[in-house]
């Protein structure tokens, strides 16, 4: 519905606001110029450009003109939100320019001022500093309120003098004029006030210093802030001042921890119920802002997952609340249907807001006791009455509380009732009789190894909190171990797990505030011991662990490298964190497809098929950000390929093969060759490189043309005269596997081309046969096995057997039977050799179906740990027996 004519909206305004009615009456030019430009959103332009018309040249007049200034902007705002022409984010961020324009303007005068008498203060290099004027809470999320008054922090670079006739310290000059900012825009005068002022935030609160010094301040942070300030800090915003970055530099590790913050939730809940003592002492029901489902409540829920996440998720480190709901449900950390409900809540609720404080511009959040204005509200916002509107409010309210005690509700994390509590203090006998009543066979090595646990070093180091929490752990964490079939060596497994974290209190936090999860960890490490080992060397990924649905939902690797790329851009400038970022990211995936790996939920060969493409995504990302921060880079996207080899190339990942690369460019500019050598080297650096989250994979670049001693990259046009007048037959071999992983797509159809026709050479059988048959035999030779075990990977009958049969079918048939260069695996291969009448179908068939079933075997060996993957040989005969089979064919057939 379109708004009324200007003429009526003001008409209707002031049947809604008394504040606006008083203004227009005690200036009655003002109305005309209202009705004249109620069609405009008031903009800072338009706010810098009225004072400047109106110059002063002493602080009254600095006062006067920010005081007339504010009635302005808040009699338009007013206006032009209640005719339906403002929406919510214009009202906040017209506000927020007003109180960020008001301050700046007044810093900066005053500044000057004092200037004139004690000159400028000086850093230690001699540069002038300024006062940096941080704007905290809604001033910092641009979120300002109709009535808000203003959180403020005042903060200098570095300590020192003036450099005037009457020397100030630095400290001595910014306390002063912090003092007549406070008072230029808070202390009412004739004209009312601007903004009032709260400085509780600062450090040490009103007891504390008015201005902080980087230092002062940074030393604070990590030795007397208390966790609430984390929670302040988040929207903490400069809004005046040089040398913000070196603030900001403070600002973000005190707030946004490197690691999943799980303490955030018991600190916040703590918070929240202050809030609500103190909002029933005071019976503070009605207040929309700090009672039950108010806005207060949305914004913690929104900051809370700022605290745990936001220094892994650089998206949810933004301020504004809308904002981060949206992130929340981009990240499905929670539902959309929750963020969308909690965003119409917090739109509804902070218009209510607006509504209230436009009345009298007083700072209420508090419904109305008297029926005029209960009902000049709800006709405000659009109702037919009072009743109408609290029946939109009131289920609205219980939809945000409850969603709360969702996100807060708090843990099960008193284990004073567990039946298992107490067993230390238990005589020894009815301490075994209640482990073997759980379930397990050994109870008197398993209640060794719980005492040595309790009286072990690194128990007895850890801090009383640790202990605590580690103690209320204990009790469900035997219990549930019990329950396996494996009990003992399942609880070893959780011992080893709480030793290793036992140190870090916030995956202590995550354990005790999702008691749920303690079944998920142990049915993990139950399963397997190379999964026990992955979790204790990455306990992040406990946070994996809390949502089932999702650990367990197929990847969507599209989204997964939208959801990376907008992450590692996230991080532009600080390469270490961007490497971090991407080990993390790899850790999360491998953990979710371990995960679904240990619940049956894929075959080997879609399980390598997943692992490969996550390796080719990472290689994709992680190019484009070495070759964006590549110094001497001549264009905006490199001539250059990546070529996978071995495992990555054939698709038959493991969870820790290694990558073998062949880096190829076709570019003319004459210093190529020196750049992709360049970028070859530093893709392969942060690909391997063992940082403080692990490194991403071991790569190995002995592939290349002329091996180690090559160059690390060749031109596509060298790689091909290699590959046709130089490579040997195992480089060959190796080719057979290879493919285009990522890079410039017209480099990968180069290298497509050439390794078809250099797979469809025509060969002298013999030659290759002899060739192939040395080579096997090296390889042989280089991995004896001294057991009386069958080697899955390396005997006779084994794996290699089988790859290097179909090796030399491609090369030897190839020629005639291009088919067979197709890069779609050995299982595929065979059954095409079949169909193609190359092998006969009862020697393929079988012989597709055992590298299956030895592969398989293989990974579930690797799963439990084993060092080798050797099984005895009654155990593979038939497999074994149809790749003698195979091999047998191959190299007899004419």
């Amino acid at each position: 519905m379109p708004a009324p004519a200007p003429q009526e909206s003001i008409d209707l305004v002031i049947r809604y606001s008394r504040y606006v009615q008083g203004r227009l009456s005690a200036r009655p030019e003002s109305r005309a110029r209202l009705e004249a430009t109620l069609e405009r959103v008031f903009t800072r332009a338009e706010m810098a450009a009225q004072l400047a018309e109106q110059p002063w040249t002493d602080e009254a007049g600095l006062k006067q003109s920010l005081r007339r200034l504010r009635q302005d902007v808040m009699c338009r705002v007013i206006a032009r939100d209640l005719s339906g022409r403002a929406d919510l984010t214009e009202v906040t961020r017209t506000l927020s320019e007003l109180a960020e324009l008001a301050v700046r303007q007044a810093t900066d005068w005053l500044h000057a001022d004092l200037a004139e008498v004690h000159g400028q203060p000086l850093d230690g290099q001699g540069r002038p500093q300024q006062l940096i004027v941080v704007g905290m809470g809604k001033l910092g999320g641009r979120e300002l309120n109709a009535s808000s008054d203003i959180d403020l922090i005042f903060v200098f670079p570095e300590d020192g003098e003036t450099d005037g006739p009457r020397k100030l310290s630095n400290f001595e000059f910014f306390t002063r004029l912090g003092k007549r900012l406070i008072a230029a825009i808070g202390e009412p005068t004739g004209d009312g006030f601007v903004f009032r002022v709260d400085m509780r935030l600062r450090p040490y609160g009103d007891g504390g210093p008015l201005v902080s010094s980087f230092a002062a301040l940074e030393g604070y942070f990590y030795t007397q802030a208390r966790e609430w300030e984390r929670y302040a800090w988040i929207k903490g915003r400069a809004i005046t001042g040089e040398r913000t970055a070196e603030l900001e530099a403070l600002r973000l590790p005190f707030v946004f921890r490197k690691y999943l913050d799980y303490g955030a939730l018991a600190a916040m809940r703590e918070l929240h119920a202050q809030i609500r003592r103190e909002v029933a002492r005071r019976d503070l029901a009605d207040n929309i802002k700090l009672g039950p489902g108010g806005i207060r409540e949305v914004e913690f829920i929104a900051q809370v997952f700022q605290l745990i996440r936001g220094g892994r998720l650089p998206s949810l480190q933004q301020r504004p609340t809308l904002g981060t709901l949206h992130q929340l449900a981009a990240f499905d950390l929670l539902p959309e249907a929750i963020t969308q409900e909690l965003e119409q809540a917090y739109v509804f609720l902070r218009d209510l807001e607006h509504r209230l404080q436009y009345l009298d511009d007083a700072q209420t959040q508090t419904l109305p006791g008297n029926e005029a204005d209960r009902d000049a509200v709800a006709r405000a916002l659009g109702f037919d009455g009072y009743a109408a509107f609290l029946a939109r409010l009131d289920p609205l309210r219980r939809k945000v509380s409850g969603q709360f005690e969702q996100v807060f509700g708090a843990p099960q994390e008193d284990q004073s009732g567990h039946p298992l509590t107490g067993l230390f203090d238990w005589p020894e006998e009815t301490a075994l009789g209640k482990l073997a009543e759980i379930g397990y066979r050994e109870a008197k090595a398993v209640y060794g190894r719980l005492l040595a646990f309790k009286h072990g070093q690194r128990y007895s180091h850890l801090p009383a909190s640790s202990k605590t929490a580690l103690d209320g752990l204990l009790p469900p964490l035997i219990e549930v171990a019990g329950h396996f079939v494996n009990a003992e060596t399942t609880l070893a497994r959780i011992l080893a797990l709480l030793e290793a974290i036992g140190g870090r209190a916030p995956y202590l936090a995550l354990l005790r505030e999702y008691p749920q999860s303690l079944n998920q960890v142990a049915k993990m490490l139950s399963a397997s011991p190379w999964a026990a080992q992955y979790l204790n060397r990455q306990p992040h990924l406990l946070d994996e662990l809390l949502d089932a649905r999702a650990l367990l939902a197929a990847p969507d690797w599209a989204l997964k490298q939208a959801e990376l790329h907008q992450q590692s851009h996230g991080l532009d400038g600080d390469v270490e964190r961007q490497m971090d970022a991407l080990r993390q990211f790899k850790q999360s995936e491998v953990f979710h497809l371990l995960a679904q790996d240990l619940a049956g939920l894929w075959t080997i060969e879609k399980l390598s098929d997943q692992l490969s493409a996550l390796a080719d995504l990472i290689l994709a990302e992680t190019l484009g950000l070495v070759w964006a921060g590549l110094p001497g880079r001549h264009r905006a996207a490199p001539a250059f390929a990546v070529i996978a080899y071995g495992k990555l190339g054939g698709k038959e990942m493991g969870y820790a093969s290694d990558l073998d690369l062949v880096f190829l460019y076709d570019d003319a500019h004459p210093d190529a060759q020196d750049v992709y050598a360049k970028l070859a080297k530093r893709l392969n650096t942060w690909l391997s490189t063992l940082t403080a989250a692990g490194n991403l994979y071991e790569t190995d670049l002995r592939l290349r043309p002329d091996g180690a001693s090559g160059l690390l990259v060749s031109s596509v046009e060298a790689f091909d005269d290699y590959q046709r007048t130089q490579a040997w037959t195992w480089e060959h071999q190796a080719l057979t596997r290879a493919r285009f992983v990522c890079g410039d797509a017209a480099v990968g159809r180069q290298f497509d081309a050439i390794r078809q026709a250099v797979l469809c050479q025509a060969r002298d059988r013999a030659k290759l046969k002899a060739e192939v048959l040395e080579m096997r035999q090296k390889m042989h030779d280089g991995h004896p096995n001294p057991s009386d075990r069958f080697d899955l990977k390396h005997d006779a009958g084994g794996l290699v057997d089988l790859e290097f049969a179909v090796q030399f079918l491609i090369l030897a048939e190839a020629a005639a039977r291009p088919e067979m260069t197709a890069n779609v695996g050995n299982i595929a291969l065979l059954r095409r050799a079949s169909e193609l009448g190359l092998l006969p179908s009862e020697v393929a068939l079988p012989a597709a179906d055992a590298y299956r079933e030895l592969r398989r075997q293989q990974h579930a060996i690797k799963l439990q740990g084993e060092g080798y993957a050797r099984v005895e040989p009654g155990q593979v005969a038939e497999p074994a027996e149809a790749v003698k089979r195979l091999w047998q064919t191959v190299f007899t057939i004419p």
